[in-house]
C-alpha cells in the first residue's frame, strides 16, 4: 500500500456534486485534485480554499490531469455520454443513481466499464447509512426471525433541483435498492399508482407494491407533495419490527412481546420454538446503538479503498440496473394499471 493520496476529481457540481468534492478534499488517503461543472460560480465555490483545480469542460479535465478515481454527478440524462468518456480514459468512477436515463443504456455503461476493466460503482448512498449498515447485520443474525415486509416512506416537499425525471426514478432507486441489500433477494413483481399533481412533465407521488423472490412484500410510499421531509424504513418480521430513521441514522426495535423468549435485540438468546407465530402483541422498545457517520463519507471511503486495494467496488452496476429495472416496471405498471413481472437474476451483491 503506498502513502501517495489518490487523486479524486468531480464532473457536475450541483448539491451532490458539491458535497462529494467537500468530502473528498476531507477524507484520508485522497486528495481532491480537479472539479468541472459548466458553471463557473460552482466551480468558484467548489475550489475556494483547496488546492483542486477548477474547469468548465470535463474534458479538458481529463486531458490535463493525473485522476485516479471520479464521481459523475451531472443530470440523470448526461450520465451515458460522461460516464462513457470517463472510462474511455480508463479512469475508476462513481456515478450518482439512478446509473443512466434508462435502462438501456445503464447496459451499456456497464459492459463499457466491464470491457475495459473500469471499476465502476453506482452512488446508492442509503446502503451507507449506518443505521442501514446495523440493520442489515441484525437481520443477517436472524434477530428478526422471518421477514414479512419492509415499508419505506419518502416523502418531502418538491425539489428545485430535479427537472429530467420523476420520483420513481429519482428517488424509489434508493428504497428498492436498500430492500435488495437487507433481503438478499430480487423483485420478482411490481404493482404501481402513480399521480402528476406539482410536476408537469413527470409523477411527483408513487404508491407502489413489491413481491420479492423470497416471499418478502414492499411497500414504497413515495412523494414531492409532503411540506416536511421524511426518511423511513421499516422491517416487520415474526420477533417484531425494526424502524430506520435515514435523517436521524436511528435504530428502533419494537418487540412482538407475544413471541416466547425475549429478542436478540435485547442481548437474550432467540427461542426459536416459537418459530411458528401465534399472536402479536406490544412489549418492549429499543432504541439500538449506531455510530452517526456521515454515510456519503463512508460511500466514498469505501470507493477510494476499492480503487486503492484493486478489490470489488460495494455497489456494483448490475446492482444500480436492478434498481432500475424495478423503477421502469413500477413506471409500466402505473401507466397501464397493471402488475408487471420482472426476471429474477442472479443477486450480484
Amino acid at each position: 500500500m503506498t502513502d501517495t493520496p489518490l487523486r479524486a476529481a468531480v464532473i457536475g457540481l450541483g448539491a451532490m456534486g458539491a458535497n462529494h468534492a467537500r468530502v473528498y478534499a476531507e477524507i484520508d488517503g485522497v486528495e481532491l485534485a480537479a472539479v468541472a461543472d459548466t458553471d463557473p460560480a460552482r466551480v468558484d465555490a467548489a475550489t475556494r480554499g483547496r488546492r483542486a483545480r477548477g474547469y468548465g469542460d470535463y474534458r479538458r479535465m481529463l486531458a490535463e490531469e493525473r485522476v485516479d478515481l471520479l464521481t459523475v454527478a451531472v443530470p440523470t440524462r448526461a450520465h451515458l455520454d460522461v460516464a462513457a468518456h470517463v472510462i474511455e480514459r480508463g479512469v475508476p468512477l462513481l456515478v450518482e443513481k439512478p446509473l443512466a436515463a434508462t435502462l438501456a443504456e445503464g447496459e451499456r455503461l456497464r459492459d463499457l466499464a466491464a470491457a475495459s476493466g473500469v471499476p465502476l460503482m453506482v452512488g446508492h448512498i442509503e446502503r451507507f447509512n449506518p443505521a442501514v449498515v446495523e440493520l442489515q447485520a441484525r437481520l443477517r443474525a436472524g434477530e428478526l426471525g422471518r421477514v414479512f415486509q419492509v415499508h419505506a416512506r419518502r416523502v418531502g416537499p418538491f425539489p428545485e433541483r430535479v427537472r429530467d425525471v420523476g420520483v420513481v426514478l429519482d428517488l424509489a432507486p434508493h428504497d428498492i435498492d436498500v430492500m435488495r441489500f437487507l433481503l438478499g433477494s430480487e423483485v420478482a413483481r411490481v404493482q404501481a399508482e402513480t399521480e402528476q399533481r406539482i410536476n408537469t412533465e413527470h409523477e411527483d407521488m408513487l404508491a407502489g407494491l413489491l413481491r420479492f423472490a423470497n416471499g418478502v412484500v414492499g411497500v414504497l410510499d413515495i412523494n414531492w407533495l409532503t411540506p416536511t421531509k421524511i426518511r423511513e424504513l421499516s422491517v416487520l418480521g415474526e420477533r417484531g419490527m425494526f424502524v430506520v430513521d435515514y435523517l436521524a441514522r436511528d435504530l428502533t426495535f419494537y418487540e412482538n412481546a407475544h413471541v416466547s423468549g425475549l429478542s436478540a435485540a435485547a442481548g437474550q438468546p432467540v427461542d426459536w420454538a416459537a418459530r411458528h407465530l401465534k399472536g402479536v402483541s406490544e412489549g418492549p422498545v429499543h432504541m439500538l446503538h449506531v455510530e452517526k457517520r456521515e454515510p456519503l463519507r463512508v460511500e466514498l471511503e469505501a470507493f477510494a479503498r476499492s480503487v486503492r486495494d484493486g478489490t470489488p467496488v460495494a455497489v456494483t452496476a448490475d446492482d444500480g440496473l436492478a434498481a432500475m429495472a424495478a423503477a421502469e416496471a413500477l413506471v409500466r405498471s402505473a401507466s397501464t394499471g397493471e402488475s408487471v413481472s420482472l426476471p429474477i437474476a442472479a443477486r450480484s451483491a
